[in-house]
């Protein structure tokens, strides 16, 4: 197991960074992990929590750009990469459907049956 990102407060304005995963040493792990996580945002990330996390994840986002040096490049940069993934997976969900897989939506905050995954 990897630590993708944990992000700790250990009180007011002191909140630390910790990662198990080194960009340099493997710059693909990057795409693997956009990837990965898009896939667990879509399907795993239930149970309840997911508007929160969401929200976190949205807060580290927001202030990520708030510190950025270009913080329009940076926007422009995001929106093209998820513009081009979004693309990517809903290829991906139509050839699923195509060849005979079912793929059942669920709204924030609903916990899907036990049977679903």
């Amino acid at each position: 197991m990897k630590k993708i990102l944990e992000v700790l407060r250990y009180g007011e304005n002191d909140i630390r960074f910790h990662t198990d995963i080194d960009p340099k040493k493997d710059p693909e792990i990057i795409n693997q992990t956009v990837v990965e996580v898009a896939m667990a945002m879509m399907t795993t990330l239930w149970g309840g929590n997911e508007q929160a996390v969401l929200a976190m994840i949205r807060a580290l986002s927001i202030a990520d750009l708030g510190v950025s040096v270009n913080r329009r490049q940076m926007v422009s940069f995001l929106n093209e990469a998820s513009e081009s993934l979004a693309a990517s997976l809903q290829a991906a969900r139509k050839s699923f459907e195509k060849s005979g897989g079912k793929v059942s939506v669920f709204a924030p905050g609903t916990t899907p049956p036990k049977s679903r995954s």
